[in-house]
């Protein structure tokens, strides 16, 4: 493993260290010293996440704990059904029932995962740039995969730094790293700088880092560190690491357990009671398995990725890809949004806010006069240089009459830039913006109240205070100063800069975007809490924060965060809203402890800063104009910036999530029903209350019929919260709607066996032969069978909304239509041939009646079950 860089000590080495270290000749490394640092320091290649083999991601979906019960099963019903019965009596039927059952879970399984992982493998490198390297005594092109520990490397204008580089020299050199900090504005690089403490590697001035990008100026620099060493490439290889599971797959395996542990206590116990009453073992075997079978969901997969893709779906529609489709599941839970500033709450532009006079009024001539300075520059034009001229331009501000005479280049020595001008044949105006600072330092006199006067202290201090008046509104203030020169000059020079009157300032703004304020307040009506975490400064993002509705909460920097224990900052992320001066580690971390303390979390980013913390997000969500890593990151990608589109994610999350708890919790605990049943009836009756055949066959027509649940509505209340999901609710669930279920079972065993078996076959069970003995086991299964399928559909109906069902709250038409089809199959089926294969008899015209009135009765219970279960709980699903 390789040693990790020591940032610190190249940023304070000298120029001639550097080279010393890398044995580089002023020429450039040869041939032999390129080949021999790409072995000691390794490629600028980035390692991405591996993409898991299908055979792998196969065996994931068809291999699963329930899965493997199925399979069990199968292989049992092959033998006993197949291989040893006897020639009449071979079937294959069950057999292919549970393969079915197996292939459908499975393959459903199995696409879900190959979509998800297609688009998380999809990590694309940096976009391959030639690099001007000096190697031989030559400039040369060489793509960025080949630069090395050592090369030369010559900086201009509009250049991607391509690795981790010390500056050798620089003259006027801004670097823009937003994508790796936050921050919206350039910042100055300088080669010959003495260095301070740096709270980031990136706060060093003559350091400069692979994902930034070149202003202006020009510059050499020396490579120091490639590919996975750079702070870019060990943002990358952090996400390559296991993903942390988020609040859906946590949901999934305690679910999992849960019904595992029910398993493991049901069969074995169901087997046994079998096997002594009935002293057919191995019957009580395959009965015990299909019990097991029968408490589980199976068609789960089915269910949840049905659901998925069809939210996916709607999220499309509402300019949202969902690249991993559990991130919908994880939408619906978010209970704490946490965002960056730039390009999510603000525009990412930088604008022209005001143009003021000393006075601190506007004033269109500050405007004119700032204009000839930005637009008859020949330097490279920033970003306020651009937003004065189009300012200018808007307000029709633009001066044609003025001919430019000379300039002074800005430079970050005196943080200035000057441009000559005259009208005519007029004097020449020396027109000078820059820091405030740096422009009370030539100034000597001001324009205020339409009079010259001299600066002195007090009107320094009343321009100081305008000036921190501004800065606490989150404004960027530069300042104008003019001095007229005779018309005969024309050659001006840095010392030219003196005894200016100051004309006023400018302050600009990355403004917040327009939709934000509503943005917040839509998702904070939806129980969502907005934190926002950014790299930039206090005073830029409070005031920020202020106009987009956040009012004047809680806020902490980075280095705050550092200097607490791990349980104060636990506790510190909760009180905080606002995290100004964050480095891509402290974003994770504010992430991780978000989760530890309950929450579940959604982070919305664009900067390879944002990386880290999207990846330990429950829900990481990017825009299509971000980074790359920042879009491979992500579990949704915005084709729209703005948080009002999560706002229409986190109704389809809830909504799909609602829809996947119906399935759970309704067939869950009217399979524990059944199966306690099962076991009362396995006490007492002389024969299995249903056959294992009969049991997979119910199961299975239940959960075709559920394919249509996801396109079944939700009550509006439902939506108004984020939603979890927790494998105790789901037990809780089971325990109180499971034994209701069970008390018409019982029911419906005592009135086909005292009541319609023996009065269809003549006799009561005991004085019967063995051949009536077997029609009157199968009228009985025909009647349990009908009564299971007509509750445990209906029951899906009640237990959907806690509303009076089809009264208060009537399912979506598919989902009623797809109970209709399954009540009236399974109502049918025993008067078939294939139910007579299954061991179903005919049932009589009077075994309706009694149908009819045990499942009203079932439902008026379930009603009132629900309103105590409502009282205790206060959420049904």
């Amino acid at each position: 493993m390789k040693k990790k860089i020591d940032y610190d000590s190249f940023a304070r080495a000298t120029k001639e260290q550097v080279e010393q270290k890398f044995a580089t000749p002023k020429t450039g490394l040869t041939a032999e010293q390129v080949k021999a640092a790409r072995q000691q320091y390794g490629s600028n290649q980035l390692t991405y996440q591996k993409k898991t083999p299908f055979i792998v991601e196969a065996i994931k979906a068809y291999i699963t704990p329930f899965t493997l019960v199925l399979i069990a099963l199968a292989v049992i019903s092959f033998f006993t059904d197949y291989v040893h019965a006897a020639p009449a009596d071979k079937s294959l039927f069950g057999v292919i029932i549970i393969i079915v059952m197996v292939f459908i879970s499975g393959t459903m399984s199995l696409i879900q995962s190959v979509r998800s992982n297609q688009a998380a493998t999809q990590m694309e490198s940096l976009v391959q740039v030639k690099i001007i390297v000096k190697r031989d005594g030559k400039d040369c092109e060489v793509d960025m995969d080949n630069l090395v520990c050592g090369d030369l490397i010559q900086l201009s204008a509009g250049d991607m730094i391509s690795a981790d580089m010390r500056l050798l020299t620089s003259k006027d050199l801004t670097i823009s790293q937003a994508a790796l900090t936050g921050e919206s504005y350039p910042v100055e690089k300088k080669a010959d700088v003495e260095v301070t403490e740096a709270a980031t590697e990136t706060s060093y001035p003559n350091l400069v880092f692979m994902g930034s990008n070149v202003v202006s100026g020009t510059g050499q620099a020396i490579v120091i560190a490639t590919g996975d060493q750079t702070v870019y490439g060990s943002v990358v290889k952090d996400l390559g690491e296991k993903p942390e599971a988020t609040s859906f797959d946590i949901g999934v395996q305690k679910t999992s357990m849960l019904l595992i542990r029910f398993m493991a206590l049901m069969a074995p116990t169901v087997i046994i009671i079998n096997g002594f009453t009935k002293g057919d073992w191995t019957q009580a075997l395959l009965f015990g398995l299909s019990v097991a079978v029968g408490l589980t969901p199976q068609m789960l997969p089915m269910i949840v990725t049905t659901n998925l893709v069809r939210g996916a779906k709607k999220m499309a529609d509402k300019n949202v890809i969902i690249k991993h489709l559990s991130a919908i599941q994880n939408f619906g839970a978010i209970d704490t949004l946490c965002t960056d500033k730039t390009g999510t709450l603000t525009e990412d532009q930088i604008i022209l806010d005001t143009y003021l006079n000393c006075d601190g009024q506007i004033d269109s001539a500050v405007l004119q006069q700032a204009y000839l300075n930005s637009n008859l520059q020949t330097g490279l034009k920033n970003l306020m240089d651009t937003a004065i001229i189009t300012t200018a331009q808007k307000q029709q501000q633009v001066l044609t009459q003025f001919e430019k005479v000379d300039e002074v280049p800005f430079d970050f020595q005196r943080r200035r830039m000057s441009v000559a001008v005259r009208e005519g044949d007029d004097e020449v105006h020396l027109i000078t913006k820059g820091a405030m600072e740096e422009m009370l330092e030539v100034a000597t006199k001001i324009k205020i109240k339409g009079q010259i006067k001299a600066l002195d202290i007090d009107l320094t201090q009343q321009v100081l205070n305008q000036v921190a008046s501004l800065n606490r509104q989150g404004l960027r203030v530069i300042g104008l100063a003019q001095r007229e020169y005779p018309a005969t000059k024309t050659n001006f020079e840095v010392s030219d800069e003196k005894e200016m009157i100051l004309l006023g300032y400018l302050a600009f703004l990355d403004p917040p975007k327009a939709s934000a304020k509503t943005a917040i307040k839509e998702l904070n009506n939806l129980d969502v809490n907005v934190k926002v975490l950014t790299g930039d400064n206090a005073l830029v993002t409070r005031a920020m924060a202020q106009k987009v509705g956040l009012g004047r909460v809680a806020l902490i920097t980075g280095e705050q965060l550092n200097s607490l224990d791990e349980a104060q900052m636990a506790d510190a992320v909760e009180r905080h809203q606002i995290f100004v001066k964050l480095n891509p580690q402290q974003k994770k971390t504010i992430m991780q402890l978000l989760k530890q303390n309950g929450h579940t979390v959604g982070f919305m980013g664009d900067g390879i800063n944002d990386a880290p913390a999207m990846k330990v997000a429950d829900v990481g969500i990017s825009v299509d104009t971000a980074v790359d890593v920042a879009k491979d990151s992500a579990d949704v990608i915005l084709t729209d910036k703005d948080l009002r589109v999560l706002e229409s994610g986190l109704l389809v999350g809830r909504e799909t999530f609602g829809n996947t708890m119906k399935y759970i919790k309704a067939t869950t605990s009217s399979n524990f029903g059944n199966m306690f049943s099962v076991l009362v009836a396995s006490i007492f009756l002389p024969f299995l209350p249903m056959l294992p055949i009969q049991l997979l066959l119910l199961n299975l027509i239940y959960d075709l019929s559920c394919m249509a649940i996801p396109w079944d509505k939700m009550d509006a209340e439902f939506l108004q919260h984020p939603k979890r999901w927790t494998a105790d609710s789901i037990g809780k669930f089971m325990v109180w709607f499971g034994p209701t279920s069970s008390i018409f079972d019982i029911t419906t065993y005592a009135l086909m066996y005292f009541v319609i078996c023996p009065t269809v076959i003549g006799g009561a069970y005991p004085t019967l032969s063995a051949q009536q003995q077997l029609a009157f086991a199968a009228l009985f299964h025909a009647g349990w069978f009908i009564e299971s399928m007509w509750t445990q559909t209906l029951v899906l109906h009640a237990l959907r909304t806690p509303k009076v069902p089809f009264l208060q709250s009537t399912a979506a038409k598919p989902l009623l239509i797809a109970s209709a089809v399954e009540i009236t199959f399974g109502s049918l089926l025993p008067f078939t041939g294939l139910g007579r294969d299954i061991g179903l008899a005919a049932l009589p015209i009077n075994y309706g009646p009694w149908l009819l009135a045990t499942v009203l009765a079932y439902l008026i219970l379930v009603t009132f079950v629900k309103q105590l279960y409502l009282r205790k709980y206060a959420e049904l699903l």
